[in-house]
């Protein structure tokens, strides 16, 4: 497998483990982790050794999303946001697209773009010390794919509204209680009880697990491409606003916003 600098990537008893490794900064997601992300996810797809993942974080925090400092500021990730042509992001289409079974196991916050990741997998084993937000409103944004198409479906429409509009935060047990993940556990039994699905899924007739996932994803999540092309078409708008620029500044300077419609 491929050495990345912040993604582990191993694979063991036909399971891979990818695991986000920025600790320091609760896994924020920097344009080169993305990138690793995208790439650790096409290398699984070519694995005929891989029959499913568990997909984790490293330290405290499963994934709290965009690295504001790299990818708002100090990168001109605006700039860059809106060059990009439209379609799904990336690391997202190579999450979506792996046809082995994706175990999330959430060791710590999920927000953001951390939440639309752990929705991307098959399942959600969370850990007591785990919370979920969809904070892309507080930015003056839209979520991705995991967000506008897979969280309205486990959850609902109203709910799903709800922490779209909000940007509330969650704790595991209220994400077990609305349907979000699959099953709450112990901390320290987390990855022990991820690993347990991932390698009794990885036990069976490997084809007929893959062909049973994309059989799920026609029937039940639909097609996400058209929804992307959207979803980069609308932030390309969103990354010009005022409203944009407050929500960024009013995180950095630790202060409530305060939003214009403009």
């Amino acid at each position: 497998m491929t050495n990345y600098e912040f993604i582990d990537l191993s694979v063991s008893n036909h399971v891979a483990m990818v695991k986000l490794n920025r600790p320091e900064i609760m896994n924020a997601l920097n344009w080169q982790m993305y990138s690793e992300l995208e790439d650790s996810f096409l290398s699984i797809q070519k694995d005929p050794d891989v029959r499913s993942v568990v997909l984790t974080g490293q330290g405290r925090a499963f994934c709290s999303g965009d690295d504001v400092k790299e990818i708002m500021v100090a990168g001109g990730g605006s700039d860059r946001l809106q060059r990009v042509r439209p379609g799904t992001t990336p690391a997202a289409k190579a999450i979506l697209d792996c046809d082995r079974p994706i175990v999330a196991a959430v060791n710590g916050p999920a927000v953001g773009w951390g939440m639309d990741m752990s929705l991307m997998a098959d399942f959600r084993i969370a850990s007591e010390k785990a919370v979920f937000g969809e904070l892309f409103v507080k930015r003056g944004l839209i979520a991705d794919v995991g967000g506008l198409i897979r969280l309205p479906k486990l959850v609902g429409p109203q709910r799903a509204a709800e922490l779209l509009f909000t940007g509330e935060i969650i704790s595991a047990e209220e994400a077990k209680k609305i349907g979000l993940v699959m099953k709450v556990v112990e901390h320290k039994h987390l990855l022990k009880s991820a690993f347990e699905l991932a390698e009794k899924i990885a036990a069976n007739p490997p084809l007929a697990v893959r062909y049973l996932k994309d059989g799920l994803r026609r029937s039940f999540y639909g097609d996400y491409d058209d929804m992307g092309n959207w979803i980069s078409q609308t932030l390309s708008i969103l990354f010009k606003t005022k409203d944009h620029k407050e929500g960024v500044a009013s995180f950095l300077e630790k202060r409530e916003p305060n939003f214009s419609g403009e």
